[in-house]
């Protein structure tokens, strides 16, 4: 009752010092420890093989016991008064025996409560200073124990550090074992272990977590409006192609009979057959060309073209021919007027003739064809 006015007591005062700032309390659970460290379990299992020993001797002797009580009992008409008193005392001084060998077995000082404190004495050693050093990490103003003579009525598991004093112990149960790269590993893992069993860690972590998922809701919401956005200009841009081809197709069939009229009316007015078209003793041919007529025609009118520039290309030699000889003609009466040494006075401007000035013409028109 003491015990627990003064944990209350402290607690109290604790909380009017720190009444400014967030209280920081943990607590454990030595029992659990206890039972997650390899060494402990297997000398518990050892020290209960024994207790279990000593508790099948006390069992016999207690039977032996009751042996001896049920045959004084049986002949006890039959001894005399020092025989009993004898056979009473036997019985008395083995169960004082008896009772000896029970407290020195399992008293409050016997060894079963001995040889268990000694195994838990390096472990709960091991577990206070773990805590001691946790506590000034983490700024713990409380650390209880759940398994004590303490009752909570009430412990949040985010307070519970009984894992984190495991991982501790093992640590340093293998550290003669690991090498130091594995010591340096194991030592980065723990230290990742704290901060993330940290509360004021946890509360950033979440904070950020919380803003990087608006952020992405954001972003996915953008996405969203401009997939639409993009839909809706697709789909009005198909249609505005649509109306426009169905504009088209109308305009098209409303000038479709025109044309048929006029057509009509063209073959309506002419009488005469053109060349190349049938007449009514003729078999019927379709009015427009089809691809070997277009070809024969196209070679005639090359023939035709080609024969033109023959004729212009002869006429045009001929007129070259008569220039030449006009000009010999000429040179040759210079040169006799002037070995005669005649004094009256010769002509020599050339020849004026239509034909001479269109030569050269008609010439560049003739090659620039060919």
């Amino acid at each position: 009752m003491k015990k627990i006015f003064l944990v209350l007591f402290t607690i109290f005062t604790a909380l009017s010092a720190n009444a400014q700032r967030g209280l920081k309390v943990a607590y454990i659970d030595m029992e659990y420890i206890l039972d997650k460290v390899p060494d402990y379990a297997e000398a518990k299992n050892q020290l209960e093989k024994r207790a279990q020993k000593w508790k099948q001797e006390i069992e016999v002797k207690r039977n032996e016991i009751n042996t001896l009580k049920e045959s004084l009992k049986v002949e006890k008409a039959l001894l005399t008064k020092e025989l009993i008193e004898e056979r009473e005392e036997e019985i008395a001084y083995q169960e004082k025996e008896l009772l000896d060998y029970q407290s020195q077995r399992f008293g409050p000082t016997g060894d079963l409560i001995t040889q268990k404190s000694v195994l838990v004495k390096p472990i709960q050693d091991q577990v206070f200073t773990i805590i001691q050093d946790l506590a000034t990490t983490r700024n713990y103003d409380f650390v209880f124990d759940r398994s004590s003579d303490l009752t909570m009525l009430f412990a949040a598991k985010r307070h519970d550090i009984s894992d984190l004093i495991v991982r501790r112990l093992t640590r340093a149960a293998k550290q003669s074992q690991l090498s130091s790269k594995e010591l340096k590993r194991l030592n980065e893992q723990e230290a990742q272990e704290d901060l993330e069993a940290d509360p004021e860690y946890q509360a950033r972590k979440k904070k950020q977590e919380d803003r990087q998922a608006e952020r992405q809701r954001l972003l996915d919401e953008r996405k969203a409006a401009q997939e639409a956005k993009r839909k809706e200009y697709k789909e009005r841009r198909e249609k505005l192609l649509k109306e426009r081809e169905e504009k088209r197709n109308a305009k098209n069939n409303a000038n479709k009979p025109k044309q048929d009229d006029a057509k009509a009316s063209s073959i309506d007015g002419n009488d005469d057959p053109e060349p190349g078209e049938a007449t009514d003793g003729d078999d019927p041919k379709p009015k427009s060309s089809t691809a070997e007529d277009k070809k024969e025609a196209a070679q005639k009118a090359r023939e035709a073209r080609q024969k033109e520039l023959d004729e212009r290309r002869k006429a045009a030699q001929e007129r070259r021919a008569k220039i030449l000889a006009d000009r010999a003609a000429a040179r040759k009466a210079r040169e006799d007027a002037k070995n005669n040494n005649s004094a009256e006075p010769i002509d020599f401007r050339p020849i004026e003739n239509s034909d001479t000035e269109e030569t050269p013409k008609e010439e560049e028109e003739v090659e620039t064809e060919e």
